[in-house]
This record gives structure tokens, C-alpha cells and sequence, in this order.
């Protein structure tokens, strides 16, 4: 009997011990985000006609959207402009012609976060340091500046009404600020800020993070038991100024934001955002 017993014991220790392990494994593999990504051979720029562009890369879709993504505007407004800035080598990944790292080693313990950049027009979302989205956006215009600083997501709306103009049809809407109601949403890029303080993207970006931030959770009508994702808004827009990125033709790494720059970005805010992650981690433990 003691046999047994003994026997059993055993077996129950090794099954805990597994299953300790196990989960240890999983909260490793977890951190370890890691995207292969193909870098182009020369990451310059010139000017081009935008029709004569568009006659040679009419079929080419990958090329359109990374092109779109640099001139921070949309295909309808694509069109409309004379010149557009296009890279000399194209590659499959947006990510090499837009300003955020690729991987920030400073971020290695927040499961997910989002920058904006005023002064780039463009956003990035990381896992565990590791860039999983970025794309173009238009921030506010300069009567109505998106405000900066530490924001959460709080709730969604596949589709919701401006709070300006009620003829306004605003999709995969995902609020971040909820006295002033600003959020991200799919709204016209015209490649500059001019939104009424709001985060427009592009359709697919504003989908992917609708699908991948995080909801707020609500104790009662009133408070909030747990943040959703942290979002960050930093810089200032040199309103009057030519736009920004013209500035890769003679200096292609002008608008490159370091590692540095999002580490100061994040430094003061990291207490916060690691406080509301242990609180969403240990609500999810609950369950």
C-alpha cells in the first residue's frame, strides 16, 4: 500500500512539475517574437510624376501601398498629387521605409504597445520589443492637435458617428481617449494631418490593430477595472512647414526614430504600463 502511495505521489509531483514547466515554456516562447523580414539593397528615394508612376506599377499592389505608406496618404488622394516620393529598391516589407525600429529591446517586458509619431505621420505596434505593425496615419490638424502623451485603448466600434459631423461613417473605431473621444479609425488619408484630433489610417492598418489591441473592462457603468493597450502619442507636426518626408530624397534616414527616442518616449509612463499589465495578466488568471 505505502508502495503505492508512494507511487502516486510520485506521479502527481511529475505531472505538476510538467505542467509548471510547461507553462514557463509557453511565457518564454511568448517573448520570443521574432518576424524575418527582407531588407532592401538601397534605402534611397527620388521624385516622380505621379501618372508616369502609376502608368509602370499599375498591377504592382505591393509597390502601391508601400508607396502610399511613404507619402502618408491614400490611393484616391495618391492620385490626385503631381510628384510622389518613391524608394529606388522596392522590397515586400513596408516596415524598412517607415521610421520605426524594428526591434527596441527596452520594450522586452510589455506584451503590447503602440506609438504614434506627430512628427512622422506614421504609427508602430510592438510585442515584447518586436515591431509587429506600422503604417502611415493623419493626426490632427493644426487647430484641433491630437493630444499627446500615455493613453489606453478603451472600446471599439466596427463602425460608429463622428462626434463632429453625424455624416460621418468612422470604421474599425477604437477610442483612446473617452471625454474628448479621440481614437483611431479607417478615415481619408490626404497625406497630412487634418482630422479634428483623431488618428486616421488606412482600412487594412485600422483593422489589424481594431483585431489585436486590447478592450478596456469596466467594474460598473462608471469605472474601470482593467486598461486595455497602452498607446503612446509623441512629437510635435511642423505645421507650415514642406511635408516631413520629401526630406528622404536628400537624406533618407531623416525621419528614423531610434531605439533611444522610444525608450525616452516610454521611460516615464513604464511603472504605469506595467502596473495595468499585471492587472489585466492576473484577471486572465482568474478565469
Amino acid at each position: 500500500m505505502k508502495s503505492k502511495l508512494f507511487i502516486l505521489s510520485a506521479l502527481v509531483c511529475s505531472v505538476l512539475f510538467s505542467c509548471k514547466e510547461n507553462n514557463k515554456t509557453v511565457k518564454e516562447e511568448k517573448k520570443e517574437v521574432k518576424i524575418e523580414r527582407k531588407k532592401p539593397n538601397n534605402i534611397t528615394y527620388h521624385f516622380e510624376k505621379t501618372k508616369s508612376w502609376l502608368e509602370k506599377t499599375a498591377n504592382d499592389s505591393t509597390q502601391f501601398q508601400i508607396v502610399s505608406a511613404i507619402n502618408r496618404i491614400d490611393a484616391k488622394n495618391l492620385k490626385k498629387l503631381d510628384s510622389i516620393v518613391v524608394p529606388n529598391d522596392t522590397k515586400d516589407d513596408i516596415a524598412h521605409y517607415l521610421p520605426f525600429p524594428l526591434q527596441v529591446p527596452y520594450l522586452k517586458d510589455i506584451s503590447k504597445i503602440i506609438y504614434f509619431s506627430y512628427p512622422t505621420q506614421t504609427f508602430g505596434a510592438y510585442e515584447y520589443g518586436e515591431l509587429i505593425y506600422t503604417g502611415p496615419t493623419n493626426m490632427g490638424r493644426e487647430k484641433d492637435k491630437t493630444p499627446t502623451g500615455l493613453f489606453f485603448t478603451n472600446w471599439k466600434a466596427e463602425k460608429t458617428t463622428s462626434t463632429f459631423n453625424d455624416e460621418w461613417d468612422l470604421k474599425w473605431n477604437f477610442n483612446i481617449e473617452n471625454k474628448l473621444g479621440v481614437g483611431w479609425h479607417q478615415y481619408e488619408l490626404p497625406g497630412y494631418p487634418a482630422s479634428h484630433s483623431c488618428l486616421r489610417l488606412q482600412e487594412s492598418d485600422a483593422k489589424k490593430l481594431y483585431t489585436w489591441a486590447d478592450e478596456w473592462i469596466l467594474q460598473d457603468d462608471e469605472n474601470v477595472k482593467v486598461k486595455g493597450t497602452p498607446v503612446i502619442v509623441f512629437g510635435a507636426y511642423p505645421f507650415g512647414q514642406p511635408k516631413p518626408w520629401y526630406q528622404l530624397v536628400s537624406s533618407p534616414n531623416s525621419l528614423e526614430i531610434s531605439k533611444s527616442d522610444i525608450e525616452k518616449e516610454t521611460q516615464p509612463h513604464m511603472n504605469t504600463i506595467l502596473k495595468e499589465q499585471k492587472n489585466r495578466e492576473m484577471l486572465k488568471g482568474k478565469k
